[in-house]
C-alpha cells in the first residue's frame, strides 16, 4: 500500500499514512518504509521509517530507535546536544539491519517541553544552571515526554517485542508500562564535545543515562 490514507484501529492514533522512502545515508540510496500517524490532538503526529532487509523472517525482532524531535540538532547540527549523533547512529545501524525501525516523535521537541521553553532553558545553561534546573527555573518538568502514542505506533506496526536502541531507562520502563517487551536495551554512546560535556554528564547524574 503507498501514498493510501487509512482509519486505524487503535484508540488513540486517528489517521495513517503509508509510502516508500527513498533516503540518502552515508553516500548510499536507502529503501524505507515509511509511516505517518496522526493521533487525536493535532501536534501529536509521528513517523516509522522501517528497514526491511532480504531475508527478513517472519516475527525476528526489530531494533529500534524512538527518537524525539530536535530542530536545533537534527536539523542544524547543534553541538549543544548528542540527538543528531544520536539519530545518525541509529540510522547507521536500522540500516544495516534486517528488521530495522525509527520512530520519530516531532512533538518531543526540547524533551516535550517545545522549542519555545527550550531555547529559554538554554539561555538560563548560559547562566550556569545545568538541564535540569533550567526547566525546572521556568516552570516546567524534567522531563514531560510521554511514550504512549510511540508504543501504540510500534503494536500497529506488530512489533510487540523489540531491541531498543536508548541510553534512557525511563524510555525503556515507559515502552514497557505500555505492553511493549524490551528485550534488549542498546547504549548509543556518543564522544563528548566541550560543547555538549555538561549536558551529558547532567543526562548521566541527574537522569540515570547510561552514558
Amino acid at each position: 500500500m503507498t501514498a493510501a490514507n487509512v482509519k486505524s484501529r487503535k484508540l488513540d492514533i486517528d489517521w495513517s499514512a503509508q509510502t516508500i522512502l527513498p533516503i540518502e545515508f552515508r553516500g548510499e540510496e536507502v529503501m524505507l518504509e515509511a509511516r505517518a500517524y496522526q493521533g487525536c490532538e493535532e501536534a501529536t503526529q509521528g513517523m516509522a521509517l522501517i528497514h526491511r532487509g532480504v531475508g527478513t523472517a517472519a516475527g525476528e525482532i526489530a531494533t529500534v530507535r524512538v527518537h524525539s524531535g530536535c530542530v536545533t540538532g537534527d536539523i542544524f547540527h547543534s553541538l549543544r546536544c548528542d540527538c543528531r549523533a544520536q539519530l545518525e547512529a541509529a540510522l547507521e545501524r536500522i540500516t544495516k539491519t534486517a528488521n530495522g525501525v525509527l520512530i520519530y516523535l516531532p512533538y518531543h521537541e526540547g524533551r516535550g517541553i517545545g522549542l519555545f521553553k527550550k531555547i529559554r532553558a538554554y539561555a538560563l545553561q548560559d547562566r550556569g544552571l545545568d538541564t535540569v534546573d533550567a526547566n525546572l527555573e521556568q516552570g516546567a518538568p524534567i522531563d514531560a515526554r510521554d511514550y504512549e502514542f510511540a508504543a501504540q505506533i510500534l503494536s500497529d506496526l506488530g512489533f510487540k517485542k523489540i531491541r531498543l536502541m536508548t541510553n534512557n531507562p525511563a524510555k525503556v520502563d515507559a515502552l514497557k508500562e505500555h505492553g511493549i517487551d524490551v528485550v534488549e536495551q542498546i547504549s548509543l554512546i556518543i564522544s563528548p564535545s566541550t560543547h555538549n560535556k555538561r549536558y551529558l554528564e547532567t543526562k548521566r547524574r541527574r537522569m540515570s543515562h547510561k552514558l
